[in-house]
């Protein structure tokens, strides 16, 4: 009986890990790699990117409160996370085949061009709609259900590293799979395959809490829809500011952060590889803060963690904008310290307000809705910030990027002028995060 409890120890910690770590690094991949894959192999334009980024977060934000109701309402996890890993890692793949349209050469006639830009579109609002049933909707969902008071300090840990360690996996690995010579195609293989691998794992290793029932409250459009209803999210007054202060925050972070790569590749001078490593590196050591941080929210200092971490975001991306040139910058080596400084601080601020939203939020979600807060989550993390934020990167970009490459065609680069703007919607966090820190001490002195 012991060995058998031990056995199913072993197997959960195994799926909340195995899972985490691959969405995390799929993820990842998406919001890093995605974007230089267009600049390489399609066209130097953000205007692509934008339209990855706002159709991805709309397939997103759909797939989290359609399959997250969804599961709710049949009381099962493991199907929808299963089966959403497969496709997810299936899709990914078929997202790298998008550069056989163009032959891998950027800047092809305009019919093809366009054919190319729409495919890669729709191929990553595909895998962003699966990547979401199986990750979002429902694995964060199973790890709720499976928490208890003597795990909870655990899967808190996972939730709060997770996001860290695929960031730093992803960057480095990353950039070493794709390599000098642009191997995109082998990226998105190796990564596709290794989420179809851990989808293939829940279909046979993965179990529901006992606890968990179908929870069906009318029918299933009404209980999709009772998701929106504004009133039953403003009466937890704590939540909605939380949540606007994670949209705050990520509305600044897509200004810059999807278009980091191409701007370290194709303004900066350095290869794939390097940027891996470079960002890496500052993302590593960045993983300090996770001590204070931790410490802090031990201690019930949630708002103080926050703002520390926004305050370290700020002066990263302050460091970019004002200090990093191309003339400062020797790509031909790693050790260039005013981009690792900024980095650094970046990482340290970034990876410290992951850790503790991750954790302020959790704690606030409904007990009989997990899977629909999830899709809340969605709006907030991912739909409203992936619209917003190419609304004011892609002018940017337009206007002081614009450059001509060496076939004669018209590409727009980001420069520092997108870090310089982002440290100012950087510090709006602020504002969202006062309010929360006013309903977080209302809250605690009720209870």
């Amino acid at each position: 009986m012991k060995h058998t409890s031990r056995a199913a120890s072993l197997r959960f910690w195994l799926l909340v890990w195995g899972l985490g770590i691959v969405g995390q690094l799929c993820w990842n991949m998406e919001n890093q790699w995605f974007n230089t894959f267009v600049y390489a192999k399609i066209a130097k334009d953000p205007t692509i990117i934008s339209w990855m980024v706002a159709i991805s977060a709309i397939a997103t934000t759909a797939a989290t409160f359609l399959f997250g109701t969804l599961s709710d309402r049949c009381g099962k996890r493991k199907i929808f996370t299963a089966v959403g890993y497969i496709l997810w890692g299936l899709f990914t793949i078929l997202f790298g085949m998008t550069e056989y349209i163009t032959g891998g050469r950027p800047n092809s006639t305009a019919q093809l061009l366009f054919f190319a830009a729409a495919a890669v579109v729709l191929a990553d609002a595909l895998m962003s709609f699966f990547g979401s049933m199986g990750n979002d909707a429902s694995f964060n969902a199973w790890l709720n259900d499976m928490m208890t008071d003597e795990n909870r300090g655990h899967i808190g840990a996972a939730l709060a590293t997770q996001p860290i360690i695929g960031t730093i996996i992803g960057t480095v690995a990353g950039g070493l799979l794709i390599g000098s010579n642009d191997n995109y195609m082998r990226l998105f293989v190796v990564m596709g395959g290794l989420v179809i691998l851990f989808g293939v794992l829940a279909l046979t290793a993965m179990e529901d809490s006992p606890a968990l029932h179908p929870n069906r409250q009318g029918s299933f459009f009404r209980q999709l829809f009772s998701a929106f209803d504004l009133r039953a999210l403003l009466a937890r007054r704590e939540l909605v500011w939380v949540f606007l202060v994670l949209m705050v925050y990520f509305i600044a972070f897509n200004v810059y952060y999807p278009h980091v790569g191409n701007y370290m590749i194709y303004y900066l001078g350095f290869d794939p590889g390097s940027i891996g490593i470079i960002q890496g590196i500052a993302l590593i050591l960045g993983m300090g803060s996770v001590i204070p941080a931790s410490r802090l929210l031990k201690k019930n200092r949630f708002v103080t963690a926050a703002a520390l971490a926004v305050l370290l975001s700020f002066v990263g991306v302050g460091v970019l904008g004002v200090f990093v040139r191309p003339a400062r910058i020797d790509p031909n080596t790693l050790w260039n310290p005013a981009l690792l400084v900024g980095l650094f601080f970046f990482g340290c601020g970034y990876i410290m307000f992951m850790q503790v939203l991750s954790v302020w939020m959790k704690e606030l979600f409904p007990a009989d809705s997990k899977g629909q807060f999830e899709g809340f989550r969605i709006i907030f993390f991912v739909l409203i910030p992936w619209i917003v934020s190419p609304f004011i990167a892609n002018p940017i970009i337009k206007r002081n990027g614009e450059i001509l490459d060496a076939n004669g065609f018209t590409a727009y680069l980001p420069t520092h002028v997108l870090f310089l703007a982002s440290t100012l919607l950087i510090l709006a966090t602020f504002v969202p995060l006062f309010f929360a820190a006013r309903e977080r001490r209302k809250r605690l002195a009720a209870a």
